[in-house]
């Protein structure tokens, strides 16, 4: 018997044939848009994730520069930073506070301002959780008794919709010498205070040099008399923080010197 030739059931054949190629090729087009989209978001978070180490890196060797160049007028040194999935802030005016009592009396109390530097990256690249607080410089003091620590102070914060990372310079104080002028023993107390100067708020990105410039330094003397052994109490306000830490004194006098370094940080 005859076959028949039915030429509308070869053709169905055909478009059939065309349109499985057609749901193949596009369905792999879009495995391969969906892979590239992910692998695209894995390395983008992989680079933001490393942007971050490498801010932090950046803000410590930042901190050095700038504690080398504070006690030396004229001084200055700059530190790079490279920023695309974040930025740098630069803040001004946070009210600061420098006092100290002896027997119960105030001997001086120094109302002051200095700025801080601030990186801020979104918690969608790195994240540590709801009130995360970790210090990769200093400590939550913001005075120091002793002359070994770092005047520098950085944290890294979670907060709300961010991660950011902190610097801030502390307070030093401590009890240099005791000596005897004439038949009164003298105590001096040192008082160091690193203030930046930041003159508005700006938001960096991209490349750019951080610079640190110490435009001057320099120093007021408060006195007091001191019976018996006593201790000065030295009290340091940041912001609305406040931080107090006693020094022993002999019977006699004291002297205080507070030294101010003031250091332009700018780009």
């Amino acid at each position: 018997m005859r076959r028949l030739n039915i030429p509308l059931l070869r053709n169905n054949r055909a478009v059939s044939h065309a349109i499985s190629a057609v749901i193949i090729t596009a369905t792999t087009i879009t495995l391969v848009l969906v892979a590239s989209i992910y692998a695209y978001q894995i390395m983008d978070l992989q680079k933001a994730a490393a942007e971050f180490e490498v801010a932090k890196k950046s803000i410590l060797a930042f901190s050095d520069a700038l504690e080398n160049v504070a006690w030396k007028p004229n001084a200055a040194r700059s530190t790079r930073f490279t920023i695309k999935y974040g930025y740098l802030e630069l803040l001004p005016e946070t009210p600061t506070e420098i006092n100290a009592t002896v027997g119960g009396s105030t001997v001086f109390r120094l109302l002051n301002s200095t700025g801080f530097v601030k990186y801020h990256l979104s918690d969608k690249y790195v994240t540590f959780g709801g009130g995360y607080r970790a210090y990769i410089l200093g400590n939550s003091s913001s005075l120091i008794i002793g002359s070994t620590a770092s005047y520098g102070r950085a944290v890294v914060n979670q907060l709300v919709g961010e991660v950011t990372i902190t610097l801030d310079y502390r307070v030093r104080a401590m009890r240099t010498s005791v000596v005897r002028v004439g038949t009164t023993d003298v105590n001096y107390v040192d008082v160091w205070f690193i203030k930046l100067k930041i003159d508005k708020k700006w938001s960096y990105i991209n490349e750019f040099d951080l610079k640190a410039k110490c435009l001057s330094v320099t120093t007021a003397t408060y006195s007091a008399d001191v019976v018996g052994a006593q201790n000065a109490r030295i009290g340091v306000r940041v912001g609305s923080v406040s931080n107090s830490s006693l020094i022993s004194l002999v019977s006699g006098r004291v002297v205080f010197n507070i030294v101010t370094a003031l250091v332009k940080v700018s780009v």
